[in-house]
């Protein structure tokens, strides 16, 4: 019989998988999966218990969210697993999911799980620590680490752009210098992410058709702080559009990036908070790991 290893985040999103736990477990059950089931108990359960029981497994499946995903990617990442993933996002936001379309119904993303087959994506590595979709600074990030659990479970996204909104009046502008696969860019930003993803924290979405997440890639955009209304109206417009051609907006695609910023200045990985770093390198891993995922949900 296959053995997987199911990692889920009990606490979650608003707990909607945890209502359905028997029903998720009964797909892979008829699917002739042997499965043991871990529940995370805080910060970094998800890594230790993919690096370290992972290499029994046939069949690594996380239900959580984007948090979740990202520690159970890590321990493989750490222990050198090559052991195909399946996803059942439960978060408040998801983006990752909301990417490659995978069903927010967490026993139908099961299921798909069950009837998908492994896919090759790539993987971010920013200094010594890994995300799945993203690693940004500045407007609105602080938001996905900051907004308290509880309120995330009660508002779902509605929680972040509260909080983010909140924000606004402490948002100051960051001097960044990238050298994007030994091209420089250098400017003060009000926000950067670099990305592996259509959608950053629910408020950024980038065009599908300029996104490939197996490509070897990232796609790179810094917001210069706009200086007058008009500036802000061109700015949110181009977003909006997803043209990203406007003067505040910079946006490129590479895969070696190396930054130089204020030491202070903290970043979200995967909407986990990551301390600030004098210079720091981003490499992207192609195609690193394996994504179980049905054809349709692409």
């Amino acid at each position: 019989m296959k053995k997987m290893l199911f990692i889920m985040n009990p606490v979650s999103g608003q707990k909607k998988a945890n209502r359905v736990l028997s029903e998720i477990i009964q797909e892979f059950n008829r699917a002739g999966y042997e499965v043991v089931v871990y529940m995370t108990n805080g910060p970094g359960a998800a890594t230790e218990l993919a690096q370290y029981h992972g290499e029994d497994a046939d069949l690594i499946v996380c239900c959580g969210g984007d948090g979740t995903l990202n520690e159970t990617i890590t321990g493989l990442m750490r222990a050198g697993l090559d052991i195909p993933v399946g996803y059942i996002p439960s978060g408040s936001t998801n983006d990752f999911a909301a990417s490659l379309k995978i069903s927010g119904n967490p026993v139908q993303a099961a299921r798909d799980i069950v009837e998908g087959e492994p896919r090759q994506y790539d993987v971010g590595k920013f200094a010594d620590r890994y995300f799945s979709y993203v690693a940004s600074f500045g407007a609105f990030t602080r938001t996905s680490y900051t907004t308290p659990q509880s309120v995330k479970n009660a508002l779902g996204h509605t929680a972040y752009v509260l909080s983010g909104i909140s924000e606004l009046s402490q948002i100051r502008n960051e001097h960044i210098r990238m050298e994007i696969d030994g091209e420089v860019v250098e400017d003060d930003y009000l926000f950067g992410a670099i990305c592996n993803s259509t959608s950053v924290g629910g408020v950024v979405n980038l065009n599908p058709r300029m996104v490939d997440m197996s490509d070897g890639l990232f796609e790179i955009l810094m917001i210069r702080a706009p200086k007058n209304l008009m500036e802000i109206h061109e700015c949110i417009q181009a977003v909006q559009n997803q043209t990203y051609d406007c003067a505040m907006i910079t946006f490129r695609t590479g895969s070696h990036i190396k930054i130089t910023a204020d030491p202070e200045m903290p970043w979200t990985l995967d909407g986990e908070r990551e301390d600030g770093h004098a210079v720091v390198e981003v490499h992207n891993l192609h195609r690193a790991i394996r994504l179980v995922q049905k054809e349709q949900s692409q």
